[in-house]
C-alpha cells in the first residue's frame, strides 16, 4: 500500500520536509513535486529546513502541471505494485467493521499511520470494476476541496484493488434522512450540509478545466464528519465535459433511479446541470425528509418527490412540506426559498436549471439567516415574502 501526495504546480518555496523526502526514497510514498521551481528538494536544504520548523506547506491542488505530468502520475499511481499483500487486512484489522456498501464493492473501516480511515474495496462481483476504480483514481488526483472527500492511498494488485480515503465518522446524509441514524438533523444543520455539498459540486463544475460531473449525485454519496461538515463522494462514474456548454458529450446514462436528469436519461448528452438536477432532488428530500420515490395509497403508483412537492406548494402551507420531526424548529422564509430552489433545479428542463454558482449563494444567504433567527420563526410566516423565483435568480421550475 502506498500513499500518494501530490504537490506539482503549487508554486511552493524554501525546502521539502526531510521526513517526505525520507518516506518517498524509501518507497512507502508515492510523491510528486514538479512545476515547483522555488522549492528545494536536496539534502543540503534539510539543515535550513530544522531551523524553520514553524513554516508549514500546504499543498493546494488547483490544476495538473501539464498533460504529460498527469498522465506521467495516473500511470505510476495505478500500476505501482504493492510489497506487502496482507497490509489491506492489517489496515482493516481483517475487514473487522463494514462502513457501507456501494456499486464498487463494501467500505471498511481502517487504521492507517494511527488514523482513522475508510477502505474502499472492489469486489470481484462489482457492477462497475475497474474502469470506474481507475476513473475515481483518475479524478481524485486532479482535484482538492474541503467538500470533497480526499483520497489518501490506494492498493492495486491484479484483482485486489482498495481505495484508502480519510473517514468521514457520521456516515452518510442519506442515514439521518431515512431515519437509520436516531439523530434528528436541525434546519440549520440541514442547510449546511446542503451548502457544504453544493460547494463541493461548484469546485467540480467550476474549478476544474474541464468541468467534471459527478453524475451520481445523491444522500448515499454524502459524507458527514464529526464536525458536521459535508463531502461529496463515490467519483467511479464521474466524467469530464467540453468547455463549450453547447458542445456537449454523449455517453452511456449512469446513475441513481429518482435522481438521473431526465433530459439527460433522454438525449444523453451530460453537462454540469445533470448534476444541478440531482442536487435539486437531494434538497427536497433535506427539506421535506421524505425518500425519492414514495408508493401511493390511492393509485399503488410510485410517486417523485418533485410530484408530492409541487402538490404542497400550491397550497400556500409551507408545513405541509417541511419534515414534521422538526415541529415549529424551521424558519419558514428559507424553507420556502430553498423549496423554490430546489425545485428550480429539478426543472425538466436544462435550460430552467441555475448554475450551482447561484444555488451556493442561495444557500449562503439561508444559512444566514437561520444562524440570525436561531433556526426558528416558522409561526410568523404565512406566505413567503418573497420566493427564490420571485427574486429573478431562478426560472420558474414548473
Amino acid at each position: 500500500m502506498y500513499v500518494y501526495r501530490n504537490l506539482e504546480g503549487n508554486k511552493l518555496v524554501g525546502a521539502l520536509p526531510a521526513k517526505l523526502l525520507e518516506r518517498s526514497n524509501k518507497k512507502s510514498l508515492v510523491l510528486r513535486y514538479g512545476g515547483n521551481p522555488d522549492l528545494c528538494v536536496s539534502a543540503s536544504c534539510q539543515n535550513t529546513n530544522e531551523q524553520t520548523k514553524n513554516v508549514y506547506i500546504i499543498p493546494i491542488v488547483g490544476s495538473v502541471a501539464g498533460v504529460f505530468s498527469l498522465v506521467v502520475a495516473i500511470a505510476l499511481f495505478l500500476m505501482y505494485k504493492k510489497r506487502h499483500p496482507s497490509e489491506v487486512v492489517k489496515v482493516t484489522n481483517n475487514f473487522e467493521r463494514v462502513l457501507g456498501q456501494g456499486g464498487f464493492g463494501k467500505v471498511y473501516h481502517g487504521v492507517l499511520n494511527e488514523e482513522q480511515v475508510a477502505v474502499k474495496i472492489l469486489s470481484e462481483s462489482s457492477a462497475q470494476g475497474y474502469k470506474e476504480f481507475r476513473a475515481e483514481v483518475e479524478l481524485l488526483l486532479r482535484v482538492h476541496h474541503k467538500n470533497l472527500t480526499a483520497l489518501i492511498g490506494y492498493c492495486n494488485e491484479g484483482k485486489n484493488m482498495a481505495l484508502i480515503y480519510e473517514f468521514m465518522a457520521n456516515g452518510t446524509l442519506g442515514e439521518y434522512l431515512s431515519g437509520q441514524k436516531p439523530y434528528v438533523l436541525s434546519w440549520e444543520e440541514r442547510l449546511q450540509i446542503s451548502l457544504d455539498a453544493a460547494q463541493g459540486l461548484e469546485y467540480l463544475h467550476n474549478g476544474c478545466k474541464p468541468p467534471i460531473v459527478q453524475r451520481d449525485v445523491k444522500p448515499a454519496n454524502i459524507l458527514i464528519n464529526e464536525k458536521l461538515q459535508a463531502k461529496i463522494a463515490d467519483f467511479g462514474l464521474s466524467r469530464s465535459v467540453a468547455l463549450d456548454g453547447t458542445n456537449q458529450d454523449t455517453t452511456a446514462v449512469a446513475g441513481t433511479i429518482g435522481y438521473l436528469d431526465p433530459e439527460y436519461q433522454s438525449m444523453q448528452q451530460l453537462s454540469e446541470k445533470s448534476d444541478v438536477y440531482s442536487f435539486g432532488v437531494v434538497l427536497l428530500e433535506v427539506v421535506t425528509g421524505q425518500p425519492v420515490i414514495l408508493r401511493s395509497r390511492t393509485t399503488a403508483e410510485n410517486i417523485h418527490i418533485t410530484d408530492r412537492v409541487e402538490l404542497l406548494l400550491s397550497t400556500g402551507d409551507i408545513r405541509g412540506i417541511v419534515d414534521p420531526k422538526l415541529g415549529e424548529r424551521f424558519d419558514a422564509g428559507s424553507a420556502w426559498k430553498i423549496t423554490e430552489v430546489a425545485m428550480a433545479c429539478a426543472s425538466r428542463s436544462s435550460k430552467n436549471r441555475p448554475t450551482m454558482s447561484q444555488v451556493v449563494a442561495e444557500l449562503k444567504e439561508s444559512v444566514s439567516r437561520a444562524r440570525v433567527s436561531g433556526g426558528s420563526g416558522a409561526s410568523s410566516y404565512t406566505e413567503p415574502a418573497m420566493t427564490a423565483a420571485d427574486s429573478g435568480m431562478f426560472p420558474q421550475a414548473r
